[in-house]
């Protein structure tokens, strides 16, 4: 396919898987079992990909807790009581922060990476969760014998580390999940703590050559859990200039949802470095209706009236369960709006003689 379309990363999980990860957190289940229940669904979850022609495939995130903590599931030196995300229709999520140190990951995305390869022979393309959110992770009230500056260190190796692993086990491409970036703006507004996300991952990026980072992306969106969002309401433009800033090769953009996806569209031209690739949101994970083909054709064609074809991609605007415990979208319904973005990718890459 001339034009490129590849999936954010979650998918729902399968009833059974469901069940299994409810067992487990109530001792009812061993980890033994909960991870066969995981592989099946990653299986399944590859198959099915595939069978709807997508170029590139994803594990489904079937086996993370969450895109954003999977580097801490087991870690026991944490506390529940960190920073809380609210989400626009009232539900929170939060996060936990540590309690000592040094920081280290104690799940490596490259696990899932390498289990998903076992499972096909097609391209899979691996999420990894951005160094600024787990930068969250480090307590208001400074760890004794911990400090910031130290745990931030650790936490750029532990990152470097989670990004050159996947690379080196053959991903397609690497994806860092940044949603932070926009909420940043709705808890800061002077723009300052996003100025020290980018620096922050910027730091990790420019330890990866060239030709690794056209194989790195980052991710943006206003979040995407329970159907419901974060930051939708902060103006893209606050956030759009500075994400570009970020050396990476490829960036995932939402817009479907973007109530005026031209003027977003013409900020992206604006701004867009030389030699990168964007790939726009066509298919909003949130929004119960599934969108025809013939709406995600417009929406590329709309795309390419702004953007050289040659600089385009398309994806969805986030991933669709971000969160294990996320069952608001079905199953069936993510496999749908998947369909429908790959053929209608295709077929505006007729349209445009790509």
């Amino acid at each position: 396919m001339s034009i490129p379309t590849e999936l954010i990363g979650s998918i729902p999980r399968p009833s059974d898987l469901l069940s299994a990860l409810t067992a487990h957190a109530r001792g009812r289940l061993s980890d033994a079992e909960l991870a066969k229940h995981q592989e099946q669904a990653a299986a399944e979850t590859l198959a099915r990909l595939a069978e709807l022609g997508s170029p590139v495939l994803v594990d489904g995130e079937q086996a993370k807790p969450s895109f954003a903590t999977y580097p801490v599931a087991g870690l026991v030196s944490l506390s529940p009581d960190g920073v809380v995300i609210p989400f626009a229709d009232g539900h929170t999520r939060q996060l936990p922060c540590i309690t000592e140190g040094p920081f280290r990951y104690q799940v490596h995305a490259e696990t899932y990476l390498r289990e998903a390869q076992r499972l096909t022979d097609l391209p899979v393309k691996q999420a990894v969760i951005a160094p600024s959110a787990l930068s969250l992770l480090y307590p208001a009230t400074p760890i004794e014998g911990y400090s910031r500056e130290e745990f931030l260190r650790d936490l750029a190796d532990e990152a470097e580390a989670d990004i050159r692993g996947c690379l080196d086990a053959g991903a397609h491409v690497v994806q860092l999940d940044f949603t932070e970036g926009r909420l940043s703006l709705k808890l800061d507004p002077s723009g300052g703590v996003l100025d020290d996300f980018i620096a922050l991952n910027n730091t990790v990026l420019d330890r990866f050559s060239d030709a690794e980072r056209a194989r790195i992306g980052v991710h943006t969106c206003p979040g995407g859990d329970q159907d419901s969002t974060h930051s939708l309401d902060v103006d893209y433009a606050e956030l759009l200039p500075k994400l570009f800033q970020l050396r990476a090769g490829n960036f995932y953009l939402q817009l479907a949802s973007e109530a005026d996806p031209d003027r977003v569209l013409s900020i992206v031209a604006e701004h867009l470095p030389a030699g990168t690739r964007v790939f726009v949101g066509v298919t909003d994970p949130i929004d119960p209706r599934v969108e025809t083909p013939e709406e995600v054709r417009d929406r590329v064609l709309a795309a390419a009236r702004h953007l050289p074809v040659e600089q385009l991609g398309t994806c969805d605007d986030c991933g669709f369960s971000p969160f294990a415990d996320d069952a608001s979208t079905s199953r069936d319904l993510a496999f749908a709006k998947i369909a429908a973005r790959i053929q209608g990718t295709a077929m505006a890459a007729e349209a445009l003689g790509a």
